[in-house]
């Protein structure tokens, strides 16, 4: 009988395709999936520690396996933790749940299935924090987990180092991979069926090809957009002071690049963007959207968001207030300040806004949002725009969803074969957070605007 693993995944699209990756090494080992942890041989958590409380939900939720019963092999399963906090926490992790039989870093992702393997045979807990430099993967190893989107890693860790940012220090240094090896992989993902692409890295834009000198992130676009069977390409995240105008002319010129931006702005205090190390003025950002949208009209621009930074003061968010309403983001991930461990923050700065300032600046920021959001939305009504199909609505189980070139979601009545084609859809409702609409084959489709 074949062993069987699970995998939960939490945090960002980054951690999303560290798990596609690692279910792929466990197949390739002998391992089937299954959905529900009871029924697996060994349990993989891969975690987040960006956010505040990601020890605790992971604790928790270590505590809630622990009490597992006998998986039919003879006891309990395995439980193996990867991603950053097992890289941030390390061996400390058995302290609080010694039944921990794997820890696996961030670097030392690749070695998964064998460390298993070994606790399997040993019953000894194994540990891997070595920060390895090579960031190769073999080629058609990841098990993808979504029928029309790949995700391709093009450079792993970070130099910035952010104030409030733990990532370098459970990410490591910039490490980029090979241009050959990106290209490879996006090939593979199209001979799997897979029409839309997502490049990804901390700051993604900061690309270098170790095996191309001139191959800066602009040329990598070209090369992926010149890849037979791509449709669409996003990626993720990129720097404000990284967007050269060679980037833009690329997002502009490239058919095949969608005419959205993620572009994290953090805050609109120039003060409080200086205390994070971020780099960029307000000034400097508001520049770089004047320009994003002289050269690409109707661009959808979204962002990240902290509120409650140390010594941020009412005025320093009003100017966030302000920002939001000059820029009129198409969506925003927007979150209250935490201390993260190791960051210059939590050793230089005091966390000194309170839980209650916090709050109600959070809650005065996603209302602006929402209001945002439903304007642009309403605004699309009647239009026509080019849908690419991707799931089940979520809203629907009878309805399909999908993504415009802004990357809105819009739900609509459809057919199971549609999955992964183009649709050109009617909008008839709109939402805050998403768009209802009907297919129509006989209309002209609108250029890309600032909420499609």
């Amino acid at each position: 009988m074949a062993r069987k693993y699970a995998i939960e995944t939490f945090g960002c699209q980054m951690n999303v395709h560290d798990s596609e990756r690692m279910a792929g090494l466990l197949e390739q080992a002998g391992y089937e999936p299954v959905a529900d942890p009871e029924d697996a041989d060994v349990v993989v958590l891969n975690t987040c520690s960006v956010r505040e409380r990601a020890q605790e939900k992971l604790f928790s939720r270590l505590g809630e396996l622990r009490a597992l019963g006998d998986n039919g092999q003879g006891g309990r399963p395995l439980i193996a933790v990867a991603g950053c906090v097992a890289q941030q926490e390390g061996e400390s992790i058995l302290q609080r749940a010694p039944h921990v039989d794997v820890i696996v870093g961030t670097h030392a992702s690749r070695h998964l299935s064998s460390m298993v393997d070994r606790a399997a045979a040993t019953g000894e807990t194994q540990v891997d924090l070595n920060p390895y430099d090579d960031v190769s993967f073999p080629l058609g190893i990841a098990r993808r987990f979504d029928p029309v989107k790949a995700y391709v890693t093009i450079l792993e860790g970070c130099n910035d180092c952010c104030t409030f940012c733990v990532v370098p220090y459970t990410r490591g240094r910039e490490r980029m991979r090979p241009r050959a090896e990106i290209l490879a992989d996006v090939r593979e993902a199209v001979a799997g069926g897979r029409t839309e692409v997502h490049l990804l890295g901390q700051i993604v834009n900061h690309y270098q090809a170790p095996d191309d000198p001139a191959c800066d992130f602009p040329a990598l676009l070209a090369a992926v957009n010149d890849v037979p069977g791509v449709e669409r390409i996003r990626f993720a995240s990129p720097h404000p002071r990284h967007a050269s105008a060679r980037l833009v002319e690329a997002i502009r010129d490239l058919p095949r690049v969608c005419k959205h931006v993620h572009l994290p702005v953090q805050s609109g205090s120039t003060r409080i963007l200086q205390a994070m190390r971020r780099r960029h003025t307000r000034e400097d950002y508001l520049d770089l959207v004047h320009r994003l949208r002289a050269a690409i009209p109707g661009i959808a621009i979204s962002t990240d968001m902290i509120v409650g930074f140390p010594g941020e003061t009412d005025e320093d968010f009003g100017e966030t207030m302000t920002l939001t309403e000059l820029v009129g983001f198409s969506a925003m991930f927007s979150f209250k300040y935490s201390e993260r461990p190791n960051t210059l923050a939590s050793k230089r700065m005091k966390d000194d806004v309170s839980e209650d300032a916090k709050g109600r600046r959070l809650s005065e920021l996603q209302a602006l949002q929402r209001r945002i959001q439903w304007g642009l939305h309403s605004d699309a009504v009647g239009r026509v725009f080019d849908v690419l199909v991707d799931s089940r609505s979520r809203r629907n189980a009878n309805e399909l969803a999908g993504r415009t070139t802004g990357n809105v979601v819009v739900n609509l009545p459809g057919e199971p074969e549609w999955l992964g084609r183009t649709i050109p859809v009617r909008i008839a409702r709109a939402g805050p957070n998403s768009l209802w609409g009907e297919a129509t084959l006989d209309s002209t489709v609108d250029i890309p605007c600032a909420h499609t």
